[in-house]
């Protein structure tokens, strides 16, 4: 079993999308269901679906490209980790390059965007960056 699912999810999304796949597998868990919805809001992503195999879940994730077929995502980082958790408080949660990126927080009102957590007046775990 793998001990960080969101840095598991975060690195098989990385890999398919440098290696130009259309879709690719993640295990399932809440907290990366709430992430990629956050994704998928942004464009970073076209589509995921929840899907069943042998009665357990996985997460099937379409990939977005470019009219030129580049990846949209350009980065992704887990920043927040098992042995060295990250918290910031609302007022560093500003923008993350200049308004191209996304900081994703887990925070008491749930996992949000860095600006929505900046609006909301709430702090929290940072959990990745996607540019």
């Amino acid at each position: 079993m793998v001990n960080d699912i969101v840095a598991d999810s975060l690195t098989r999304i990385r890999n398919a999308s440098m290696r130009r796949l259309e879709v690719t597998q993640l295990y399932y868990a809440k907290i990366v269901v709430s992430i990629l919805d956050i994704f998928k809001v942004r464009g970073f992503i076209a589509n995921y679906h929840i899907k069943e195999k042998d009665n357990k879940p996985f997460i099937s994730v379409e990939l977005a490209y470019d009219e030129k077929g580049r990846s949209l995502i350009n980065e992704i980082k887990r920043l927040s980790k098992p042995g060295r958790r990250v918290y910031k408080q609302s007022k560093e949660l500003r923008r993350f390059k200049n308004g191209y990126g996304v900081i994703v927080v887990s925070t008491s009102k749930g996992v949000i965007t860095n600006e929505e957590a900046y609006k909301q007046n709430v702090g929290g775990e940072v959990l990745c960056s996607i540019w």
